[in-house]
């Protein structure tokens, strides 16, 4: 399994952003995103569920939105109202059967925002 992401940069506060992870191999149970700000720990942003289940941290709530597409393998986060406390580098990441160990990771994208 390899996850391909892209769709990060440099934005301003209030601004948007859209990531895209593509995922090579079969379908999976678990897509999400993961991001890791400097000297901090890496963290979850949101997942999804192949049955489309979604799981939000709280700062993530009313701001971002996590979708997926089975047939293409891929998932995304839209990002709006973005804050320069969301700068960080954001990992895309993948369970491939629920509750196994069986996880990969993406090459993470960075997202920069400027105050």
């Amino acid at each position: 399994v390899q996850l391909q992401a892209s769709g990060g940069g440099l934005v301003q506060a209030g601004g948007s952003l859209r990531l895209s992870c593509a995922v090579s191999g079969s379908t999976v149970a678990i897509m999400g995103w993961y991001r890791q700000a400097p000297g901090k720990q890496r963290e979850l942003v949101a997942d999804i569920s192949i049955g489309f289940t979604k799981n939000y941290a709280d700062y993530a709530k009313g701001r971002f939105t996590i979708s997926r597409d089975n047939g293409k393998n891929m998932v995304f986060l839209q990002m709006n109202n973005l804050k320069p406390e969301d700068t960080a580098v954001y990992y895309c990441h993948v369970e491939v059967h629920f509750g196994s160990r069986d996880v990969h990771w993406g090459q993470g994208t960075k997202v920069t925002v400027s105050a």
